[in-house]
This record gives structure tokens, C-alpha cells and sequence, in this order.
């Protein structure tokens, strides 16, 4: 069988790369990102494999890849990927959506704690060499509210429900996924404020939209209560960080805890670092020691689809950005 010219966006060191050595031979892989290599081999790739996690290299070569048939993107986010030109052809992309879930389920669930617990406290205490008697809280029974119910949003309220947790969430299409018995109760867009008024957790697990940009602004902070904490794992644009700062440091949410922001990386004179009610993390909540590897088999498993004429699994709209 004659498979498919396939040119990766990538290192070809990289050890997840190397995971590809698992396509059975003959394979027709070429691999790199040196501009002239790219500009050679796009117009003769069948299938794109997309590395990187922006478009510097992927954009300029776009309108060379005549014949493309496929684009898979490593990462789960695309919208630096999303060129008109792109957007506008039939070539299907497929990404990492899901892959990374159980990762930032778990990381979800471990901020909740960090401020349920007061952690930050504990580790005061203990580096002061300080014996204090503290008070913390149980989660049991508060509720937890989702922004965004897909593969994140659903993991991480799973892992919140186990530990007793109620849980709530806002979709697009306010209809509970087929076999869900976690969420409580399913609101609409246009029910964000009422979620916000309901829960003492918010996640966000939405991706980068027009829609989505700045969903957490000024209006939606007011309508948080005081005692809520605000957890991002999905994009920074989905938040209005000038509005949360002053939020965070009038004390009008209890915190927040960032994994992702408007300008990564985050600049070092940024208030969100000084901030003693924010847990800070640079972008690496789910940066497990295997993460590209996961996302690589998410690639093969499509790649024997895309070769034995199957559906692809994990197709973007490209048109609606996820």
C-alpha cells in the first residue's frame, strides 16, 4: 500500500517525534521546520503534521500545500493556525482535543484544595517554623460551576464530583452530553451571570474565540461572590486581567488560580505575580513527562483512520475555532 507524503512541523530530534518510526514502512515522513526545507516540501505533502503551538511556521507555508488532504495540529488550541485561507479550504484539521483532559482534571481539582486547605498558609507556617492552629474548609457539597462542559470541563467536574463536590456547567448547547450523569444542572450563555452567582469554584475550559474573549470581565467578577475562587485552564483571552487584578487586590473573589494568560510568557513586572491570593503557573498544568508522546498517539491513531478511509476522530470547526 502506498501511504502518504507527510510532512511534520517539527524537530526531528524531538523524542515524541520518534514515536512516528511506529508507521509501518514504507512510511514517506519528512521532518523539519528550516524554511527552505518547508517551502520544498509543502507543495508535496498529502498530510501536515503541525508541532509547533503557533502559526510562524505553519501560516507562511499554508498557500504552498497544494496538495494537502490533512492537518493535525499536536495542540489541542488552533487558533494560531486559523488563517482565512485556511479556514476557508475543505481540508479537515483534527487536534489534541481530549488528550491533556485527565491532566488538567487533576489540576483543577488540586486548586480547589489549594485554597479549601490554605495551603499558601501552611507553607508560611511551616518555612517560619510557626505553630499555628488554622481552620480550613471541606469541599464537600459546594459547588463547583464549568465554563466550557467539553473534554476538560467534564473530567475536571467528574474528579470535583467524586470528592463531593456539586457540580453545574454552561455550554454552547445547554443539553447534557449523552451518558453524563455529573452536572446537576445545565445553563445557557446567557445564564452566565447566574452560574457565577451560584458557585464558590468557577472553572474555565473554554477555548480561543471571538466569543469567548473576555467572557470573565468586570460585570462577571461582580457577579462572583466574594468567598469564589476563579480557575483558567483553558485561554487567557477568556479573561479581562485588568478587571480580575483590581478584583483580586480589592478582595471582591477569594482568588484565582491562572494556568494560562493574555501574554505568555507572563511579563516578570505583571501584579498577577505579586498577588497573595493567585496560584500561578506558567502554561504547565499539563505538562505531565509524557505530554507530546500522548499527543503524538493521538496523531498515529488518526493517521491509520486517515489511511484506512475511516473517520477521523477530534475534527476542528475550523469556522468556529475549536
Amino acid at each position: 500500500m502506498l501511504l502518504p507524503r507527510v510532512l511534520v512541523l517539527g524537530n526531528p530530534q524531538s523524542r515524541h517525534l520518534q514515536l512516528l518510526n511506529e508507521i509501518p514502512p514504507p512510511s514517506d515522513l519528512h521532518i523539519g521546520t528550516d524554511p527552505e526545507f518547508v517551502a520544498r516540501e509543502a507543495p508535496l505533502a498529502e498530510v501536515i503534521l503541525h508541532g509547533g503551538f503557533d502559526g510562524s511556521i505553519f501560516n507562511p507555508m499554508w498557500p504552498l500545500a497544494r496538495r494537502a488532504r490533512w492537518v493535525h495540529s499536536l495542540s489541542a488550541g488552533v487558533e494560531g493556525i486559523l488563517t482565512p485561507e485556511f479556514v476557508a479550504s475543505p481540508v479537515p484539521l483534527t487536534n489534541a482535543r481530549g488528550v491533556f483532559a485527565e491532566a488538567l482534571g487533576e489540576y483543577a481539582v488540586a486548586a480547589v484544595l489549594h485554597f479549601a486547605k490554605n495551603i499558601p498558609l501552611i507553607e508560611r507556617n511551616q518555612q517560619a517554623h510557626r505553630w499555628e492552629w488554622l481552620t480550613v474548609e471541606m469541599v464537600r457539597g459546594s459547588t463547583f460551576g464549568v465554563i466550557g462542559y467539553g473534554g476538560i470541563g467534564r473530567e475536571s467536574a467528574r474528579l470535583a464530583a467524586a470528592i463531593g463536590m456539586r457540580v453545574i456547567a454552561l455550554r454552547r448547547h445547554p443539553v447534557l452530553p449523552d451518558k453524563d450523569d455529573v452536572a446537576e444542572r445545565i445553563y445557557a450563555p446567557h445564564q452566565l451571570h447566574e452560574l457565577l452567582a451560584a458557585s464558590d469554584y468557577v472553572l474555565l475550559a473554554v477555548p480561543s474565540t471571538p466569543e469567548t474573549r473576555h467572557i470573565i470581565g468586570a460585570p462577571e467578577l461582580r457577579a462572583m461572590k466574594d468567598s469564589a475562587v476563579l480557575i483558567n485552564l483553558g485561554r487567557g483571552s477568556a479573561v479581562d486581567e485588568a478587571a480580575l487584578v483590581e478584583a483580586l487586590r480589592e478582595k471582591r473573589i477569594r482568588g484565582a488560580a491562572l494556568d494560562v494568560f493574555e501574554t505568555e510568557p507572563l511579563p516578570p513586572e505583571h501584579p498577577l505575580y505579586t498577588l497573595d491570593n493567585v496560584l500561578l503557573s506558567a502554561h504547565s498544568a499539563d505538562r505531565t513527562p509524557d505530554w507530546l508522546e500522548r499527543a503524538t498517539r493521538m496523531f498515529l491513531e488518526n493517521y491509520g483512520r486517515f489511511v484506512r478511509g475511516e473517520p477521523l476522530l477530534n475534527v476542528v470547526d475550523k469556522k468556529a475555532g475549536y
